[in-house]
């Protein structure tokens, strides 16, 4: 290991994301651990609030062409620059065999701002670093290629489950430029893509875990009023289950007094609202929409019940391990989800919460238990903080974070 940490170059899909604080809380933690870094988005902005995390980070961002013909002139300098070296054919063939398996508009996309950002890259830049395994990582791996660079990604959730097998596995193969590192945030996903890997420790599982020092102290325990008041934070997508949440809501007995407010954006808002109202609840429901950070901690602290009924999308898609679980535990609210993905890998049922099934039936008659119990879920929420607190927290896996990072460089040099 060097004294000196390595430059770093980070590839994101967007910046800011309300929805990816895990990634500024990763991102703001190394570089206060001492590393260089500069952002490198392929999207632009389009939340209209951000987290007082986002500006936390002092690393400058630049922002690659979102598509390419809005900035024909940069791309096609980029590509120019990059014919006369032997790197930029070596990664074009590469794309190009991607490109017979994916034949799209984001494919080629890609492979343009990956030209683009070898180019614009600073001289020295020691290692790129992706964080999803999807596009990101394709743009990453293309562009070290162009700079003979060693490269490495985080995988979450959706990247992991939805990408084709195929790319998953060269992306995690030293002889097609896979990267030096895979860094995940669930078991369930490291233990998948340590099959695709060429070396079981090419994988490692890094908990995203939570920087307590962004969360007050959990708030004393409220004196019941009558009303149980539910909390749900997330997209408005498939795999968040909101939609079976609305129907289980709709089942609960007329004589509990209830609300729900739900924080988030998403596509489907509309669709869940007309449902709402068509169910008759509409009236005990509160829609948040996107909300910062101060917003939602002040949201976990006035709720009794953080509901979560995370399912596996059509398409594949499903949570990884929601960081917002874990924010709900440092506030010591009692969590209800579903045994999706990584969930159990935090909450263990009956223990640290309860994990029902996403049938509304299900999820009603687990909610009614919970409402009717203030013990019950006194008990839960204090053992999840335990759980928290005990094995959960981030400098763990920012110290993994430092020293793959670290040795990607100290391999490549040796290499």
């Amino acid at each position: 290991m060097t004294s000196q940490r390595p430059k770093v170059a980070v590839v994101v899909k967007g910046w800011p994301r309300l929805s990816e604080t895990f990634i500024a809380q990763e991102l703001v933690a190394l570089e206060e651990t001492g590393y260089d870094m500069a952002l490198w988005s392929l999207r632009f902005p389009t939340d209209k609030k951000r987290h007082p995390l986002h500006d936390r980070l002092k690393a400058p961002v630049h922002y690659l062409p979102e598509y390419l013909h809005q900035e024909p002139l940069r791309v096609l300098r980029s590509v120019l620059a990059g014919m006369s070296k032997p790197e930029f054919w070596k990664a074009a063939a590469i794309w190009l065999k991607d490109l017979r398996r994916d034949i799209s508009r984001n494919r080629v996309r890609r492979f343009g701002q990956a030209c683009v950002l070898a180019r614009e890259l600073p001289r020295d830049i020691d290692v790129l670093y992706a964080h999803f395994m999807h596009t990101p990582a394709s743009v990453t791996r293309y562009a070290a290629i162009m700079r003979d660079l060693p490269w490495s990604v985080s995988a979450h959730a959706k990247d992991i489950w939805t990408s084709p097998e195929w790319e998953k596995r060269e992306k995690l193969q030293a002889e097609t430029h896979g990267a030096a590192f895979l860094a995940t945030c669930t078991g369930v996903g490291a233990r998948h893509l340590k099959e695709l890997a060429d070396r079981d420790d090419r994988v490692e599982l890094v908990y995203h875990g939570l920087d307590l020092i962004r969360f007050p102290e959990p708030p004393k325990p409220r004196e019941p009023d009558g009303m149980v008041r539910f909390l749900s934070v997330g997209r408005l997508v498939e795999k968040k289950g909101f939609d079976r949440l609305i129907a289980a809501l709709a089942l609960l007995p007329k004589d509990l007094n209830w609300r729900w407010e739900h924080i988030g954006g998403g596509g489907s808002g509309a669709v869940l609202k007309a449902e709402a109202e068509r169910l008759g609840i509409a009236d005990r429901i509160v829609w948040r929409g996107a909300c910062d950070q101060p917003e939602v901690i002040e949201a976990l602290r006035a709720s009794d019940v953080f509901v979560l009924p995370s399912r596996v999308a059509v398409d594949g898609d499903r949570d990884g391990l929601p960081n917002v679980l874990m924010e709900a535990a440092s506030q010591k609210l009692c969590l209800l989800s579903t045994p999706v993905s990584a969930i159990p890998e935090f909450i263990t049922d009956g223990e640290h919460g309860v994990l029902s099934s996403d049938a509304p039936e299900a999820l009603a008659e687990a909610m009614e238990r919970l409402a009717r119990d203030p013990a019950l879920r006194a008990q839960l929420a204090e053992a999840a903080y335990v759980r928290l607190t005990t094995s959960f927290l981030m400098q763990p896996g920012i110290a993994q974070l430092d020293a793959r990072l670290q040795a990607a460089v100290t391999a490549d040099q040796r290499g």
